[in-house]
């Protein structure tokens, strides 16, 4: 300490003597060069030497200027003007320093410097240090102005927040200044701003997840300050559901859930594979309608209205095989975001929900990969550092060896049946600068099934997604993305008859979207953008099979629709208890041609006998449209730091149905556009919750209800004809819809016993009602939808016996969903008909399922090839017959009911991990 004060006071004395030189005046000219190339100009033109450090400069920064009869200090004060540099001349050479000035003489400390704590940088560089402490030297922030210059005495800092590992931004982390009420919350984005006196402040990052650090900084002026921590030794031990506190606390959102993918091994499931959706299907109002169902329910909504992105870009079918795996690569997955109450006002386009899959970013340090070797799947990760500490790929692939397993199996159909999969992921990462990041995601899964030997069924998924996040600013950013969607099937029929054919069915989707965050001020954060995303849809192309098919090729027609919105939400810091995050959105949508569209007769049912007019439509020109204004209201009060409530209210548009004749959905299930004959679908959700924690016990605790309504729900008459009908319209219906639901989640998130119980009552029902009677159905009164589950009960637990062994389990209990039975018969002109009963009057035998497992770690030593882990489950270890379907037959004169389960019997399986 002593030694850097002799030369700064020798520094001192320099000045005086070179004052002249320095007033001296210089003539410099230069365009579109970065910071360095001018010092180096000026060193050129002049008799000065500069010295610094280039990593302080943005090189990618270009400056012009033309400096005639000016003197160096003007020069070098308008070149350094926009950064944290200052400079010092000792006889000819300049030297440079970051943040902080060195002065001349001792600057005189009055009573506000005093107040602040602030005072010259060569007094105060370290902490206090106790014999063999390693300490950090003080982080300077902003760019320290003359005594006189200074007039402010609090700034603004910011920052990011980052996992030490890979670099992804970390959301929910607390961020604060130690003795201070200065605190806040990071967002998605692990951007952070605090406002601090200047001076000497503690800056301290908290987080469940990771390792709580601090850093002492020295304020000057408005500037950054990044952090990049590491995980705890205990994550995996961690629940997969988060407490997510932070996140409610956070956000005024109602019905925000984040599922984690580290720790899925903490689940039992079915054939050992971890699956990120199973584990939202135990989350309270979130139902399927069985095993083997590929789509599931949301607050009691159809299938198609739930929004699946994968970075970004949509998902049209987010399972493999019937739903029993998910189609993305766990390995592969960092996070997903479910929006089942709220859907902030950046979402459109379904009514229920949102799930936002976010994947990993790869290691820009070193090569490192995880994988899983299971009984009917095998999959493997790599992640590959590009360019060291900016730039990954991340490469993943998975594949399944399922039928060794139907050829074990007793029924005939079934041993000569086949069924497969496999999925391909990739992710380029590269950060740039602190100011611009790039990525890349390109994903591809296909399936391959046939339960008889004359049919062959193939579908598949495709997204490509580009993404460039750009800092404008401290307070503002942007998200620029262009991604691009494919879904489409196969059926191959060939029993080498005249009856052999190809079907084929496609939609893509091409999507664009740029969202700008800013951080106003205190109070207020602004999110806004625009959106805009084509469809097109091939509904249905049949060809014959072979030479001696005499099927005659068929085709319908094409579809086309543009959607678009643009959307603005503030998060409103009215008080410090108190959180108004108000969005909107306005959404437009038309139908393109080329098309034919058919007017029919509205005095009469829709069938092809009241057509009154055709109508075609050119490349391009519209249809129709449709849209409209979708307000997104969220608010929430903290009565004290464990206990707080929330409201909501939502409305949103749906331009896009799916058409299914299944009471559940297949991978056969077609999309239809909106156009003349089939309208958009639009709903309202209304939501109230209660959050409390108790801290002494780690136990979160939830309760929520909410009220849906929605109109222009899609349906079917009774034997609608879905596939290849130029008529489609004639088959359709549609109507109204009503849900409401209480759901109950209890959290246990640390200690040896952790988990959660969610329990859910909810009812849905839906209106099909006209003035026709053909299109009325039950009279045209409510009845329950196909998901109508009032009672949905799921308990997760999992103990831990050391660090290495765990046990884990599920129970899951639901009311049997709604069925339509055969209640009689009738004679009709000599002819014997079936009388059903009225549509979804009775239920299927209620569902219930226990599974177990075993987590067995390996050890824990550092340095070692790979981590591993062992998961031994067993799916209904029960062995309880819960039935898939039932079916009816007639048989000497009686009709029999029938029932289909997929796993009659305790399913174990053991699967291998690691992780290196």
């Amino acid at each position: 300490m002593r030694i850097t004060t002799i030369i700064l006071l020798f520094f001192g004395l320099n000045q005086f003597l070179y004052a002249q030189e320095q007033n001296a005046a210089i003539n410099i000219k230069f365009s579109n060069i970065n910071q360095i190339e001018v010092l180096k100009k000026i060193e050129s033109s002049t008799n000065y030497k500069f010295y610094f450090q280039e990593e302080w400069f943005d090189n990618t920064l270009l400056i012009s200027g033309d400096y005639s009869n000016k003197t160096i200090n003007e020069v070098l004060s308008k070149v350094l003007d926009k950064t944290d540099l200052n400079f010092f001349f000792d006889k000819n050479r300049i030297i440079l320093t970051k943040n902080s000035i060195i002065y001349s003489k001792y600057p005189v400390k009055n009573a506000a410097d005093s107040k602040n704590n602030k005072s010259p940088i060569f007094f105060q560089q370290y902490d206090s240090i106790k014999p063999g402490a390693t300490v950090a030297p003080i982080a300077l922030i902003g760019k320290e102005e003359q005594e006189e210059d200074s007039k402010i005495d609090f700034y603004t800092i910011s920052g990011h927040i980052t996992d030490m590992k890979d670099g992804k931004p970390l959301a929910d982390v607390t961020v604060k200044a130690k003795n201070t009420t200065s605190s806040t919350i990071t967002d998605a984005a692990g951007f952070y701003t605090l406002k601090l006196p200047t001076g000497i402040s503690t800056i301290e990052v908290e987080s469940l997840i990771y390792r709580n650090t601090s850093r002492k900084i020295m304020i000057y002026s408005n500037g950054t300050l990044d952090f990049s921590v590491a995980e705890k030794i205990n994550q995996l031990d961690e629940v997969v559901v988060k407490g997510k506190t932070s996140q409610n606390i956070r956000t005024a959102i109602t019905g925000v859930t984040t599922i984690e993918a580290e720790g899925m091994k903490n689940i039992p499931l079915v054939l050992g594979e971890r699956d990120i959706l199973k584990v939202a299907l135990t989350i309270p109002g979130i139902k399927t309608a069985g095993e083997g169902s590929s789509g599931f329910s949301v607050r009691g909504g159809k299938e198609d209205q739930n929004l699946v992105l994968l970075d970004n870009a949509t998902l049209y079918n987010p399972t493999h095989l019937f739903g029993f795996f998910s189609s993305v690569n766990p390995y592969t997955i960092n996070k997903v975001d479910i929006y089942k109450g709220g859907i902030p006002s950046e979402f459109g386009g379904r009514l229920s929900s949102v799930f936002d899959i976010n994947s990993k970013n790869g290691n820009t340090e070193k090569i490192s990969g995880e994988g899983g070797i299971g009984p009917v799947t095998s999959n493997l990760t790599v992640s590959l550092p590009v360019v060291k500490d900016k730039a990954s790929l991340l490469v993943g692939g998975r594949a399944t060896y399922s039928d060794w397993i139907l050829k074990q199996l007793d029924d005939e159909n079934l041993k000569n049946s086949q069924a497969s999969f496999y999925d391909l992921f990739a992710k380029y990462n590269h950060k740039i600068n602190k100011n611009n990041t790039i990525e890349g995601t390109g994903y591809y899964s296909k399936d391959a099934y046939s339960i008889t030997p004359d049919s062959l069924y193939k579908y598949s998924n495709r997204l490509i997604s580009l993404k460039w996040k750009h800092n404008f600013s401290e307070k503002t950013n942007s998200e620029i993305n262009l991604s691009n969607s494919e879904y489409k099937f196969n059926i191959n029929y060939s029993p080498n008859n005249p009856g052999s054919f190809i079907f084929k069915y496609k939609i893509d989707e091409t999507q664009f979207s740029a969202k700008f965050n800013t951080a106003f001020n205190a109070k207020h954060k602004f999110t806004y953008g625009l959106q805009s995303k084509l469809y097109k849809v091939n509904p249905g192309e049949m060809t014959p099979s072979g030479s001696s098919s005499l099927v005659i090729p068929t085709k319908i027609d094409s579809e086309k629709g543009l959607e678009s919105a643009v959307f603005f939400s503030d998060k409103f810091q009215i008080t410090e208890k108190l959180l108004l995050d108000i969005g909107a959105r306005y959404s437009l949508y038309a139908a393109l041609g080329p098309s034919n569209q058919k007017i029919y007769d509205e005095n009469v049912p829709k069938t092809s006998a009241t057509v009154i007019e055709e109508k075609n439509y050119t490349n391009n020109e519209v249809i129709n449209t449709s849209g409209g204004f979708e307000p997104r209201i969220g608010l929430r009060y903290i009565i004290d730091p464990t206990f707080f409530i929330k409201a909501g209210f939502d409305k949103n548009f749906q331009y896009i149905h799916l058409l299914s004749n299944n009471s559940t959905q297949a991978p056969t299930d077609t999309w239809k556009l909106s156009d003349l004959n089939v309208k958009p679908e639009s709903g309202l959700q209304y939501s109230l919750g209660v959050f409390k924690k108790l801290e002494d016990k780690d136990i979160e605790l939830s309760l929520e209800g909410y009220y849906k309504t929605s109109k222009n729900i899609l349906d079917y008459k009774v034997g609608a004809q879905i596939l290849l009908n130029q008529d489609l319209e004639t088959e359709l219906l549609q109507g109204n819809g009503k849900a409401y639901g209480v759901e109950f989640l209890l959290k246990k998130t640390e200690g040896r016993l952790n988990g959660w119980i969610g329990y859910t009552y909810s009812r849905s029902f839906i209106q099909l009602d006209s003035k026709f009677n053909d299109e009325k159905v039950n009279n045209g009164d409510y009845f329950p939808t196909n998901f109508d589950k009032p009672h949905d009960l799921s308990i997760v637990m999992n103990y831990k016996f050391t660090h290495r062994y765990s046990f884990s389990s599920n129970f899951i209990y639901q009311t049997g969903r709604p069925v339509t039975y055969p209640i009689g018969k009738y004679y009709l002109n000599g002819a014997e008909f079936t009388l059903y009963s009225d549509r979804n009057k009775y239920r299927i035998p209620d569902y219930f399922r226990l599974d177990i497992g075993l987590n067995i770690e390996g050890n824990h030593k550092i340095k070692k090839l790979a981590h591993s882990f062992w998961n031994i489950s067993i799916y209904n270890v029960l062995g309880r017959n819960n039935p898939y379907s039932i079916f009816f037959v007639t048989k000497d004169g009686q009709i029999k009911a029938y029932k289909t389960s997929i796993f009659a019997v305790p399913i174990p399986t053991i699967t291998y991990n690691f992780k290196f």
